[in-house]
């Protein structure tokens, strides 16, 4: 079918309408954005100027959270996270987040790396790629380099490529900082428990459901990154939570069932309130 002028002036009139629906459902970058992808190199160059002399590294990591939750969730929660730290200190931008860490060997296969979709990293190269990051940083001009992690298996190699860098910027203005008060925030395993640990069993859980991989706070902060920045379901499967990931061998220790937005929105807290304490304690030291 041929279409008149009038005609094709409204399909495309429609179509225009369309695609500005589309372009304006992504989020805007703006020019004050805290996030250095986001920003142009002359924004970044003004900003360190302006006194935003901190930059923070965060580090997720691309592994199983079960059946439950997407593989990149600790990616989602760094990039959030981070951005708040750095928005209270006023005077830090945020690197891109690194989604490739350690996760397990390859030969023969262990941790996460043996679930379909998990990557892994040898610490000695992840700890290479963290370096190189805080030497581009220094040659920028930032003045403090903070290393974030969401994942327990990024500590040490955080604390070497901190310790590298300033054993190499001695006598420099510029220094290295691994802020491991952020991942001890939410952690499993202190004596006495840590922050949140503590405040989920306040609550009534029981250690078997609390867990220490994609159980209530593992899931309750994916709930809450979710329910702050995303569609439902876009990092939670809803219908799939079940106690141990509902069968052997889901990657579950604990039961996603008793995580709720609420208990997440209480451990993010307590990361970013850590965060910002330790990192402000380090740059008044400096």
């Amino acid at each position: 079918m041929q279409l008149g002028p009038r005609s094709l002036t409204r399909q495309l009139a429609a179509l225009a309408v369309g695609f500005v629906v589309v372009a304006g459902a992504g989020r805007a970058f703006a020019q004050d954005s805290v996030y250095i992808e986001e920003l142009t190199w002359t924004e970044v160059r003004d900003g360190i100027k302006a006194g935003k002399t901190t930059v923070i590294i965060p580090t997720g990591g691309t592994e199983q959270k079960g059946p439950h939750m997407v593989i990149g969730k600790d990616n989602f929660g760094a990039h959030y996270t981070s951005g708040e730290v750095a928005k209270r200190l006023g005077t830090a931008l945020v690197a891109p987040v690194l989604a490739y860490v350690p996760e397990g060997n390859i030969d023969p296969p262990s941790g996460d790396v043996r679930y379909p979709g998990s990557i892994t990293l040898p610490t000695e190269d992840f700890i290479k790629v963290l370096v190189w990051a805080g030497r581009s940083f220094k040659l920028a001009g930032f003045k403090t380099v903070v290393f974030v992690a969401e994942n327990g298996g990024n500590q040490t190699g955080l604390q070497a490529a901190a310790d590298q860098l300033n054993k190499e910027w001695a006598g420099s203005s510029t220094r290295a900082l691994h802020a491991a008060d952020y991942y001890t925030a939410t952690s499993s395993g202190q004596k006495p428990l840590g922050p949140f640990d503590a405040y989920v069993r306040a609550k009534g859980e029981k250690d078997e459901d609390v867990g220490s991989h994609a159980g209530i706070k593992d899931t309750s902060t994916g709930m809450a990154t979710e329910a702050m920045h995303f569609e439902k379901g876009q990092i939670i499967r809803w219908n799939k939570l079940a106690a141990k990931g509902g069968f052997e061998g889901s990657g579950v220790v604990g039961n996603p069932t008793h995580a709720s937005v609420e208990y997440g929105k209480a451990g993010i807290e307590m990361q970013i309130d850590r965060a910002v304490r330790q990192i402000r304690q380090f740059t008044a030291e400096k």
